[in-house]
């Protein structure tokens, strides 16, 4: 068996083919708030979008959100999800108290940052046993503005050179890359939580039908629409902190646009500016290529993705095995950087990268709960 939240993840983590899924969509309760300390205590099948629009009004926000506010909290600990804040405040685990893990065995534990067991189950794919609740340390903000800047900039050259200016003075910073420009231009986005009466995005796009509509031609073309666009929409503004965060989630059902056939997405660490460049050099045409460079923070799991470096992530539609080779080239950069691949987005890495991604494999095995497996644990665990 497996939990099973949101399914947010992209590839076969959350999947257990031939096996059974424990749905977590009932555990939706909230239990506790400290309004003093910022602790929210609630069930894991609550999602991060639930938290964030009880609590938002009330000045709180989640510490670490990622690029979805559709996850729930029992997926986010389960691949100790990261976002636009790493090098300020680490990980989603880091902010983690305490989480009660429901074993096979029908006992259930109360685990802290110090239990071998936590350390196993933040970041450890929803094999470890089905988390029930936990406690989070909420982080105080004014409320629903973010002041935000977009900055086009040309170049790996300048995208470090605002990474190292921008990760000092701000607390949100990342970066879309043109991939198909030849200077390899792009936009810094970076942001802080501010005080500001700012309405909340109204009504919904969506994408009606299964319309395969991402290629070499109209990648082209949105990426000189969308630089254009951050341009003339101006340097500095106020905005909500819906779109500022989540700013898919604004379109519902946007995967249909990459056809039946879906889409890959690709998300790597690499230790050295160097990396990034190889990786860079060999991007296949992507509407969605995103850089950012994780701080120093030490994530407190053990196959916790997270770790210093620059993450470099790109979606692609699945064009079956020309698609695989593609990436299977960004892999082995990645693997010869010393770098890491990050499962919640994986669909296709052997063995050995996952053995290589992360070299506390053999210490995270020994805690598996011996009833749950997943269809991405048994292509990568031989």
């Amino acid at each position: 068996m497996l939990p099973y939240g949101q399914g947010r993840s992209y590839g076969d983590s959350c999947l257990n083919d031939g096996g059974k899924l424990l749905r977590t969509a009932g555990l939706d309760r909230f239990i506790s708030f400290d309004a003093e300390s910022g602790s929210l205590r609630c069930e894991a099948g609550v999602t991060l979008g639930e938290i964030l629009r009880l609590l938002v009004p009330r000045g709180f926000f989640v510490p670490v959100v990622p690029g979805t506010k559709h996850v729930s909290v029992g997926g986010a600990i389960a691949n100790d999800i990261h976002g636009k804040n790493h090098h300020r405040a680490g990980s989603f685990g880091a902010h983690v108290r305490k989480l009660e893990l429901l074993r096979s065995d029908g006992e259930a534990q109360e685990l802290g940052p110090d239990d071998q067991l936590f350390q196993a189950t933040v970041g450890g794919l929803g094999l470890t046993g089905l988390i029930t609740w936990a406690e989070i340390a909420l982080r105080r903000i004014p409320v629903a503005a973010v002041r935000m800047e977009a900055i086009p900039f040309a170049g790996m050259d300048e995208f470090l050179s605002l990474s190292e200016e921008s990760d000092a003075e701000f607390e949100y910073t990342v970066a879309w890359v043109d991939v198909l420009s030849r200077s390899q231009r792009g936009v810094f986005f970076r942001g802080d939580h501010a005080a500001g009466a700012i309405h909340a995005p109204r009504g919904q796009a969506a994408v009606p039908l299964d319309v395969p509509a991402v290629n070499a031609l109209t990648v082209r073309v949105f990426n000189a629409a969308y630089y254009a666009a951050q341009k003339l929409a101006g340097r500095s503004r106020l905005q909500h902190w819906d779109p500022f965060f989540f700013p898919l989630d604004g379109v519902a059902h946007w995967n249909r646009l990459y056809g039946r056939r879906g889409l890959l997405q690709f998300q790597c660490v690499v230790p050295t500016p160097e990396a990034l460049r190889a990786l860079l050099s060999e991007a296949p045409p992507s509407p969605l290529t995103v850089l950012k460079r994780f701080g120093p923070a030490r994530s407190p799991g053990m196959l916790s993705f997270p770790r210093p470096g620059f993450t470099f992530a790109l979606d692609l539609p699945n064009r079956g095995e020309e698609t695989f080779a593609q990436l299977a080239r960004l892999e082995a950069l990645a693997m010869e950087a010393g770098g890491a691949i990050y499962p919640a987005k994986d669909a296709r890495m052997s063995a050995e990268t996952f053995a290589r991604s992360f070299p506390r494999l053999g210490e995270f095995s020994a805690h598996l709960d011996p009833a749950f497996s997943s269809s991405f644990w048994r292509r990568v665990h031989r």
